[in-house]
């Protein structure tokens, strides 16, 4: 994993803005064609933002496509994580593992997004719920934003078509 920190402020291609956090710089697609479907993203950097975009499908049984990145955020003691996103009207999911595993339990939340309009989302941790494939857990511990080791974003819910959206900021914030 290869990974940036600076003392006192940390920018990951100006999309992290974080105290004392590690992030990888390598962003991972996972896609519905892991167990059949056809759906297909990308993610992309620019120097102001990431993009990830695609196309979901519902052809057999698809229907979600997903990008995610490690990260460490131990010993940040953060309360909320802010987002500066851009979508395209539809719902995405902020997706949150304690766990190094890329397959298991993630903490998520969705939120909406306004076409071709840029927005600022705030999360807490008990905004989240603990899932895994798509159905809530029984047990629900509480999330503690210290112990994340990866972050990313999905798209699901039978949202059939071509999709975009732009992350222009992710901030853990104290």
């Amino acid at each position: 994993m290869t990974t940036l920190q600076l003392s006192s402020l940390f920018v990951f291609n100006a999309l992290f803005l974080t105290t004392h956090a590690n992030a990888s710089q390598n962003w991972y697609v996972v896609n519905d064609s892991v167990m059949g479907g056809v759906s297909n993203s990308q993610v992309n950097q620019t120097a102001k933002s990431l993009i990830f975009e695609g196309n979901v499908s519902l052809e057999n049984n698809g229907g979600f496509a997903s990008i995610r990145t490690e990260l460490d955020t131990q010993g940040q003691n953060s309360k909320a994580i802010a987002l500066r996103i851009k979508g395209d009207g539809k719902t995405y999911q902020l997706r949150l593992r304690t766990s190094d595993y890329l397959d298991g339990p993630a903490y998520t939340h969705s939120f909406n997004t306004t076409k071709n309009q840029w927005m600022d989302i705030h999360f807490t941790p008990g905004d989240f719920t603990l899932t895994f494939r798509g159905r809530v857990l029984e047990q629900q511990p509480a999330l503690n934003f210290s112990d994340i080791k990866q972050l990313g974003f999905l798209i699901a819910g039978k949202q059939e078509g071509k999709f975009k959206l732009e992350v222009s900021k992710i901030e853990f914030k104290s």
